[in-house]
């Protein structure tokens, strides 16, 4: 978790980041996810947000985001994709947290 400056580099390396698609004065409303980063962690985040879909957790804010997004009628890729990013950066904050917190102790 240490190497990534920011948690947008987190969703970068997972793949599940918004592309980029601008040329001129051309530019795309809806942009497919980049898949750059690793296959195996991307197919991971899949199968915890299906199993947040299937436990449905009301106090989840995944859950809530993704429910929300499909509500809005999103295709099934667009919701899943979007609650992939988003629990990443609530890790990646939480475990920024947590990491300095640990150097805040050690340091006392």
């Amino acid at each position: 978790m240490t190497r990534f400056t920011h948690r947008g580099a987190l969703t970068a390396f997972a793949g599940v980041d918004p592309g980029n698609d601008e040329s001129g004065q051309h530019v795309r409303k809806s942009v497919p996810a980049t898949k750059k980063g690793s296959p195996y962690l991307r197919k991971t985040l899949f199968q915890i947000m299906d199993g947040l879909i299937k436990r449905s957790p009301v106090d989840d804010p995944v859950y809530a985001f993704m429910d929300k997004k499909r509500a809005q009628g999103k295709p099934y890729y667009v919701y899943m994709t979007a609650g992939a990013n988003k629990f990443l950066r609530i890790y990646y904050g939480r475990v920024k947290e947590y990491l300095s917190a640990l150097a805040e102790a050690e340091n006392i």
